[in-house]
């Protein structure tokens, strides 16, 4: 999967990650990934810390499809800056932040259960 417009047009599970990528609906994609209602997509945020509000746009659009948006901030937790956690709030958005590895973990056990659940994950070389 590459290109800004490239995308899976439906939710599917994390097979695995490595490498800055990830393994999924049987394909693999370098770099970080936006899980959201509609689809999978590639995101440009190859760090936690350049997760913008430009970034969150998709997830800000689709906040009334989502029940919970989980960040996954590489190797470590993002802390939400006051900016985005208010904009994320203004929408509606209960947000999770955790390492990559447990935010697919959380990310495919909510998926599997059938719940609206949307994640970034941050590609962890």
């Amino acid at each position: 999967m590459s290109g800004a417009a490239a995308h899976l047009p439906y939710p599917a599970a994390i097979d695995s990650y490595q490498h800055g990528g990830f393994r999924f609906a049987g394909m693999s994609h370098r770099g970080s990934l936006l899980c959201l209602p509609d689809g999978i997509w590639p995101c440009a945020a190859a760090t936690a810390a350049e997760i913008c509000e430009a970034t969150l746009a998709p997830v800000l659009a689709a906040a009334r499809r989502i029940d919970l948006f989980i960040v996954g901030g590489g190797r470590a937790p993002w802390i939400v800056p006051a900016t985005l956690r208010d904009l994320m709030r203004a929408s509606g958005l209960a947000v999770e932040t955790m390492p990559t590895a447990a935010a697919i973990s959380t990310y495919n056990i909510l998926l599997g259960e059938g719940r609206r659940v949307a994640a970034l994950l941050v590609a962890v070389a």
